[in-house]
């Protein structure tokens, strides 16, 4: 029984971390933050950002999570750890990987979901200053980006398939 409340709690902790970052992107990075944020928008040389400074604030609470509540023999602790580590596992593929192509392991997706991600995203980085920004989550993207993506495919396969009617003719 105490492996589903793990794995319930690890679940729930992953979803919590979207909500959260969230938060922390609208109105921590992009508010009193913004200075180690902006190199992610207005990209300078190098493979670092100060950006990834980020990356250490939400792996420290995992982190404690983890060791304290192995320390203190709690398996409650831990498993909230564990799901701010899932949930970083997560942002470091999608984020850095898929989106931002910083390890070049992915190659593009004709997954509508992820597509639609990515499209938010670039609608996120069309805003190069803090101000008036938009698309702030990760994995939970405003419907109208699922929108623009099919509609997007339905002009594509519309062209591509008027073109080869013409090239038949």
């Amino acid at each position: 029984m105490t492996w589903y409340w793990i794995a319930l709690i690890v679940f729930a902790t992953f979803w919590f971390m979207e909500f959260v970052a969230w938060f922390a992107h609208k109105y921590v990075m992009h508010g009193f933050l913004w200075k180690l944020h902006e190199d992610h928008h207005v990209k300078e040389p190098g493979f670092f950002e100060r950006n990834d400074t980020f990356f250490l604030i939400f792996a420290i609470p995992s982190w404690l999570c983890i060791m304290l509540g192995m320390m203190a023999g709690s398996w409650i602790a831990p498993s909230i750890g564990a799901g701010i580590a899932v949930y970083g596992l997560a942002y470091f593929l999608v984020h850095e990987v898929f989106i931002h192509r910083r390890f070049k392991w992915f190659k593009n997706s004709d997954n509508l979901y992820l597509a639609a991600i990515l499209r938010a995203h670039k609608m996120h980085h069309k805003h190069l200053g803090k101000e008036e920004g938009e698309s702030f989550g990760m994995l939970i993207i405003h419907p109208k980006y699922l929108r623009a993506e099919r509609e997007a495919r339905k002009r594509k396969r519309a062209k591509s398939s008027g073109m080869a009617q013409t090239s038949l003719s």
